[in-house]
């Protein structure tokens, strides 16, 4: 394996550690909710105070902690990485509209960590990225979702 390949192998599962230790994290947390998050909104804020309202905070806290966590696993083992990737990429343009301010984030000038994570997913998307060193080449989905 190449050393680019073995680069690109540890960008995908580092991020995927990261989405799977953040979706496993709020799982095994009875008092995580993403309510506090949302109803923060500072962008789109009638959008994300629906998410947190009484009937659907469940669906997103259960959409938010699985949609990560499969996510994670996904890029670890590099299986339907093109789906995940991009998925992945959705939810941190989603998480990124509450702590916006146009033109400012939290922690920049439109760019913060969401933003960043989002374009290195779509670059890993993109690229199809696990049918180096992940399961997408084994199962031959370079063509399909994988």
């Amino acid at each position: 394996m190449k050393i680019q390949d073995k680069a690109l192998v540890t960008v995908r599962v580092v991020i995927g550690w990261l989405f799977f230790y953040a979706g496993y994290s709020k799982l095994t947390n009875p008092d995580w909710s993403a309510a506090g998050y949302l109803q923060g909104a500072e962008t789109f804020s009638g959008f994300y105070q629906w998410l947190a309202s009484d009937g659907m905070i469940g669906i997103t806290n259960f959409l938010n902690a699985w949609g990560l966590t499969l996510i994670g696993i996904s890029l670890i083992i590099g299986l339907f990485t093109r789906l995940s990737a991009f998925l992945g990429a959705a939810m941190m343009i989603l998480y990124w509209f509450p702590v916006l301010t146009f033109p400012t984030v939290e922690h920049g000038f439109l760019v913060d960590d969401h933003i960043i994570y989002a374009a290195i997913l779509i670059y890993l998307g993109l690229i199809r990225a696990g049918r180096i060193g992940g399961l997408d080449a084994k199962y031959h989905l370079k063509n399909r979702l994988g």
